[in-house]
């Protein structure tokens, strides 16, 4: 069962945050300090098929932590890869409307609903062990599309009616850049344009994520009634204590920023 899918489903609120070092020793670290979700970030970070295999093997020698697989691209290769090497839960990036949705969609699935193509032994399918895998493959995929920019937000009905979608995912980051104030998702024009898509997600039933950068936006995020909310990054984390130590050291005061570091 994919804990994750079913929760956000039934509404129940789910914290995570991103994993953004790359490596396995901090994910299974992290995967024990109680979040429900590590963005597994291949993305922005040199984190290959391999890679992710041993990190998600750190985190769910934890528990019940579910990787999210943050993919490098709508790509019908890396989305294969992804889910034969066992991921459950993935997010495809910079979805605009609702063609690139339904290639989302169309990669992820085998038929009839998708055009996935069709291994029996990997490690999806428990090397084969797992004789009821093509049910479990469409029943437990969380296919979360992340929505980037403000036209994308503007197609979310479309979207979001495409068969197979199982959340959306509102990227603060590149939509303040597309908005003109980089670096800034605090900006009101943002923060407008993020609260408008959230309750179109809420309008529509289906589920809708985000992250912050610090405490403050994220219970903001959760008041608002976001489905599943992202605290910074374990990079972000390990860099702004390590700053407020040694500036303890020093005698120095410092001012951790509170941006959107993912």
């Amino acid at each position: 069962m994919n804990h994750f899918k079913t929760a956000i489903q039934s509404g129940k609120t789910q914290l995570g945050t991103w994993m953004m070092t790359g490596s396995e020793t901090v994910a299974e670290a992290m995967a024990g300090v109680g979040f429900d979700f590590l963005v597994l970030d291949q993305e922005h970070v040199a984190v290959d098929t391999l890679d992710a295999i041993r990190i998600d093997r750190a985190i769910r020698s934890v528990g019940q932590v579910t990787p999210l697989y943050r993919l490098a691209w709508n790509d019908t290769v890396l989305i294969k890869r992804a889910l034969d090497g066992g991921a459950m839960s993935v997010m495809v990036p910079f979805i605009e409307n609702a063609e690139q949705a339904q290639k989302a969609v169309e990669a992820a699935y085998y038929p009839p609903l998708g055009k996935r193509g069709f291994a029996a032994v990997h490690r999806a399918s428990q090397y084969g062990h797992q004789t009821d895998f093509v049910r479990a493959a469409r029943e437990d995929l969380c296919l979360i599309l992340q929505l980037e920019t403000p036209e994308a937000i503007d197609q979310i009905e479309a979207i979001a009616a495409i068969e197979g979608v199982s959340g959306l995912f509102i990227g603060p980051g590149d939509l303040s850049a597309a908005m003109g104030h980089i670096g800034n998702p605090s900006h009101p024009d943002v923060q407008a344009k993020i609260k408008q898509g959230l309750a179109q997600c809420q309008a529509l039933g289906i589920p809708c994520g985000i992250v912050g950068g610090n405490p403050d936006l994220v219970n903001k995020y959760q008041q608002w009634g976001f489905s599943f909310v992202a605290l910074g990054s374990d990079m972000s984390m390990l860099m702004a204590r390590a700053k407020e130590q040694l500036a303890a050291i020093r005698g120095e005061s410092i001012t951790v920023s509170g941006g959107e570091v993912y």
